[in-house]
């Protein structure tokens, strides 16, 4: 069954996002990342610039198969119905639902930011989750920082 965590209290969504994937790939992760168009696009010019000595490689889902096999992150708008995708070690949820074929991940993450409407939102993806029987951790990442 997939393992479901939820990280609340990012203040920025993507800039959480751009360090989560290169923690993850640094440790040898292949991640699928889902969103809305336009936060994959704003996600994408992100990764090239967030850091100036690190480069988070990555890729849009319909990119040519050698392209799609050698990359660690893939940027995929739909990861049902959509072009097939070559890793579905972790899925890395940005969007507003619960991303259509989740369950084929061994594992999803959710980021919530401190706005009300995107907790909104992610208290309807856990309970999606919960009714149907997923373990759910909580990484709740202000406590993090005050722990700091």
């Amino acid at each position: 069954m997939t393992e479901i965590a939820f990280h609340f209290n990012a203040p920025d969504k993507l800039a959480y996002a751009c360090r989560l994937l290169r923690k993850a790939i640094a440790n040898g992760a292949r991640v699928v990342v889902t969103g809305t168009p336009a936060s994959l696009q704003a996600l994408d010019a992100l990764l090239w610039t967030f850091s100036p000595f690190e480069f988070v490689a990555h890729c849009r889902a319909g990119s040519p198969a050698e392209q799609l096999m050698a990359s660690p992150v893939v940027l995929a708008a739909q990861i049902e119905g959509g072009p097939e995708l070559p890793h579905h070690q972790v899925l890395l949820n940005l969007g507003h639902e619960v991303a259509p074929g989740f369950e084929r991940f061994e594992r999803t993450i959710e980021v919530v930011t401190l706005q009300d409407e995107d907790r909104h939102l992610a208290r309807q993806r856990w309970k999606h989750y919960a009714d149907r029987g997923y373990a759910i951790t909580r990484h709740d990442l202000k406590l993090n920082d005050s722990a700091n």
